[in-house]
């Protein structure tokens, strides 16, 4: 790739750090890969490791180029998922091969291309801006995306609110896009809460009932009630909230055996009409009437959260329109992302590549893709900067 401090082949960065095998938590050389091509357009990078109790340990990258505002920050994640059976794709899962004018790779789609994208976007900018350039612009990496997010994007932000440093508009490069790029751009994203409930009873012969408390109607029951209940019927930028049954275990290997216990997992993906606490506390309540004895553990992995469309949705969707030719639909589908801490920092929206590969088999994105993409990036921070 180019170190003249001017030019970045977005292809070229792609599939250098699509080599490194960094697949949650692991590095392998990734963020430096990335952190070479920044520190040649002239970015200061931080590489900040943290560590938690119960984690694994990983590494993470800001890099910033200005000290002005506006600071505009892209964020993302050089980790990837597991590969699944190697043999089964065309080329390397590592390889980074260009095969009919498509890059093959694990992080091809979600998101070491993205990431190479913004990277000579930026290029783009400081060539042509030069001392005119008086804002900042900086990237929030981090290799812990794909895993338990405990060790990556909240523990930088926290980091960055101790330098004192703020981020003023961010845009997070996942693969929004359904099929093509330029359909989609994510202006907020649903909460989701997983509850774990186990149903207790007392084991015994099945033909002896009253000397046993089969817990697993109670079990089915209350899972009924929980699924039975509308959420809502969702909002102008939201779909309904739903919640599904994921799984139901006794562990109950004999045919003649009452179990002693039953355990089932559900989820909600939920719109800003709920928080996690809320429903939480509706979660509790059913599970009261209808288990009997049981045990319910509650996670929120995140709260929903919505960017009004307005500038910032604006700009990204101008420039959109101007390398596509066609006018992005905003949306808030789809699963969770790490804009779900930068929300509590500043105003976020996703836009990235297509996500029709990702986490499968021969993940896989057209080059033209990824210099459009750097095309749409410039033009945003063209607009975001204006002179």
């Amino acid at each position: 790739m180019s170190r003249d401090n001017s030019a970045i082949d977005p292809v070229e960065l792609a599939a250098a750090m699509i080599r490194c095998p960094s697949v949650t938590p692991a590095d392998e050389g990734a963020l430096g890969v990335l952190q070479a091509a920044l520190e040649g357009l002239g970015f200061t990078c931080h590489r900040l490791p943290f560590s938690e109790a119960g984690t694994a340990d990983v590494d993470n990258l800001y890099a910033r180029i200005g000290e002005g505002s506006p600071n505009f920050c892209f964020a993302g994640h050089t980790d990837v998922v597991p590969v699944g059976d190697a043999e089964a794709w065309a080329v390397g899962p590592f390889d980074a091969a260009i095969k009919d004018d498509t890059l093959y790779g694990r992080g091809a789609a979600d998101m070491k291309g993205a990431i190479a994208c913004f990277a000579a976007a930026a290029g783009r900018l400081l060539k042509a801006r030069g001392d005119d350039f008086s804002g900042s612009i900086s990237l929030l990496i981090t290799g812990d995306e794909e895993g338990p997010a405990i060790n990556g994007t909240v523990k930088m932000l926290d980091w960055l609110v101790e330098r004192g440093e703020i981020l003023d508009a961010c845009l997070v490069g996942e693969p929004t896009n359904p099929e093509r790029l330029g359909e989609m751009v994510k202006i907020g994203r649903r909460g989701t809460i997983t509850g774990q409930l186990t149903v207790r009873g007392t084991q015994g012969h099945i033909a002896y009932p009253q000397r046993a408390d089969n817990p697993i109607p109670r079990l089915v029951h209350t899972l009924a009630a929980l699924n039975d209940e509308t959420l809502d019927e969702g909002t102008d930028h939201f779909q309904p909230s739903n919640l599904e049954v994921t799984t139901i275990d006794v562990g109950n290997p004999a045919h003649n055996v009452i179990p002693s216990s039953g355990r089932a997992t559900f989820n909600i993906r939920f719109n800003d009409q709920h928080t996690g606490d809320s429903l939480a506390a509706w979660m509790r309540e059913v599970c009261a009437r209808h288990a009997g004895d049981h045990e319910l553990d509650i996670r929120i992995g995140g709260e929903a959260f919505l960017t009004l469309p307005g500038p910032l949705s604006d700009a990204i969707a101008a420039a959109i329109e101007q390398v596509t030719g066609a006018r992005p639909e905003l949306s808030t589908t789809g699963g969770t992302s790490d804009a779900r801490f930068i929300k509590d920092h500043c105003p976020v929206v996703e836009f990235g590549l297509a996500g029709q590969t990702m986490h499968q088999v021969d993940e896989r994105v057209p080059v033209a893709d990824l210099h459009a993409l750097t095309d749409i990036y410039a033009a945003l921070l063209d607009t975001y900067f204006e002179i």
